[in-house]
């Protein structure tokens, strides 16, 4: 079966830190750019970050950068989101993503072929 697994997310209180990760099962991970998207209630999934493959470039959502960080294992077959400062509106459920061959670092749903069922982050004030 192919999947990806996101274990960690939580309720955490305003200011505070979570990390999420995200493996894959059945699937080529290493070699492939990874994301993070985030769906708030009512509304559509929205970019928060990309890997690239080597995991040497990054890029991030406004809202996000200066306080999250994308990061790969050692071997290449996890990927990690470590949220810092966490404000209210980060409450969401955050999905992990595989990107398609040669995606780089792109931002876009159409570019990544493998989704995670999600993990819910609620940021209490």
């Amino acid at each position: 079966q192919m999947q990806l697994v996101e274990p960690g997310g939580g309720l955490v209180q305003a200011g505070g830190s979570l990390r999420l990760s995200c493996a894959a099962s059945g699937i080529p991970f290493g070699g492939y750019a990874v994301g993070w998207f985030r769906r708030h209630t009512g509304k559509e999934r929205e970019f928060v970050a990309v890997i690239n493959w080597s995991g040497r470039n990054t890029n991030y959502a406004d809202s996000v950068k200066g306080r999250f960080t994308i990061s790969r294992g050692n071997a290449g077959n996890t990927v990690y989101l470590q949220m810092d400062s966490l404000k209210p509106e980060d409450t969401a459920v955050y999905y992990c993503a595989r990107g398609k061959y040669n995606s780089g670092l792109s931002a876009a749903h159409g570019d990544f072929d493998y989704w995670g069922q999600g993990t819910q982050v609620t940021v209490s004030s």
